[in-house]
């Protein structure tokens, strides 16, 4: 008799959790992140809408020094724009965000190429010659971009300052090496700054 009582309770136990989590699943089902009105939880994907300007998130990417990422961003553009200038100098630019020179360098050529009276191009080219140590074609670089700009960008001219500097003090000693960052500056043109 006593092991029936226990068998029915058993059971009875067993019958109350299962009944217990399907309530619970059902209320959680109500309360999906999709239904909630009170802005917890971000928005589903609306699929009707255009993709966002892979140019536009690259440059917001570069701007936020997330090169990575905008260097994959810049690549969906050329996908659906080309290798515009554009472009070009972005993934360029990106290049020279993750330390890469050689592939920066080619790709910034390209565009100033593609593009020979684009001031920015010039200057981003500028930038990794500077980069690499080729003060004496940086500064003819950024000499070119500077004409071209009628000398109204003020990073274009702190550039050549610098490239100027470098080239009239080349036998300055390592103690004397500063790191340098890219640091954007308007819609796509860069400025070097030093490291803090």
């Amino acid at each position: 008799m006593t092991s029936q009582r226990s068998t029915r309770v058993k059971t009875t136990g067993k019958l109350a959790l299962a009944l217990s989590m399907v309530a619970l699943m059902a209320a959680c089902d109500a309360l999906s992140p999709t239904e909630t009105t009170d802005g917890v939880y971000a928005p589903g994907v609306d699929l009707r809408k255009d993709a966002a300007d892979g140019l536009e998130v690259g440059n917001r990417l570069l701007a936020a020094s997330e090169y990575e990422l905008a260097l994959d961003a810049f690549t969906r553009a050329a996908l659906d724009q080309g290798l515009t200038p554009e472009i070009l100098t972005g993934m360029g630019t990106a290049n020279l965000g993750l330390g890469r020179l050689g592939q920066s360098e080619e790709l910034l050529r390209r565009a100033v190429e593609a593009a020979p009276d684009w001031p920015e191009a010039w200057n981003n080219l500028g930038v990794v010659l500077l980069e690499q140590g080729e003060f004496g074609e940086a500064e003819q670089i950024f000499r070119k971009a500077y004409a071209l700009d009628n000398g109204e960008s003020d990073s274009i001219r702190d550039n050549l300052r610098l490239a100027l500097a470098k080239s009239e003090n080349i036998g300055h000693s390592d103690e004397q090496n500063q790191e340098y960052k890219v640091v954007r500056r308007g819609s796509s043109d860069y400025l070097i700054r030093k490291t803090p």
